[in-house]
């Protein structure tokens, strides 16, 4: 083999190397999600975060997904704060549901947004408000967490697709389209 043709074999070989010692690429991704509701079907318009992939400080792998929502659904939420609760969505549900963008998390940042989904779900008495701490207030902090541009119209404070649709137009750099 000539000099130049083993030099050439050995720099190929040294970057097969390299390659195969490289820890795979490991990403969660946060993906924020609307739910026009039905009233047939006793789902109300509704947002939540839905949480995917690996940690890439230790390989955990993770699905998972966070709605924040009255405990019962009453004429109660009309007239103040009523108990609340964390709900997960069924993989099912999320199939009907409009994601209207993502991004990637580093592990310090999910690590945040579990400890404040923790937070508002051991929050203690009557913490659900229709116009003050709704699923929309959540995302909302969630959407913080990350970096992004959030505030809350009053007039959106019931329309989570609407809301989240303003949410992407405060986020360009997002690159999101805008959900009929």
């Amino acid at each position: 083999m000539t000099q130049p043709m083993s030099r050439l074999v050995a720099i190929i070989l040294s970057l097969a190397a390299l390659g195969w010692s490289l820890p795979a690429a490991a990403a969660v991704t946060m993906s924020f999600h609307s739910f026009n509701g039905s009233v047939f079907f006793g789902r109300y318009p509704h947002t939540f975060v839905v949480l995917e992939g690996t940690l890439d400080g230790t390989g955990q792998k993770v699905k998972e997904n966070y709605g924040f929502t009255a405990k019962t659904v009453s004429t109660a939420i009309l007239s103040g704060p009523v108990e609340h609760e964390i709900v997960v969505e069924p993989d099912k549900y999320l199939t009907s549901t409009n994601r209207h963008f993502s991004v990637t998390l580093t592990d310090a940042q999910y690590r945040q947004v579990v400890a404040e989904m923790k937070a508002w779900r051991d929050a203690p008495g009557k913490y659900y408000s229709l116009d003050n701490r709704n699923c929309i207030h959540f995302v909302g902090k969630m959407a913080q967490i990350v970096g992004l541009k959030v505030d809350f119209p009053k007039k959106m404070l019931r329309k989570p697709k609407n809301w989240l649709n303003h949410i992407t137009a405060l986020n360009p750099r997002l690159g999101a389209k805008q959900i009929n």
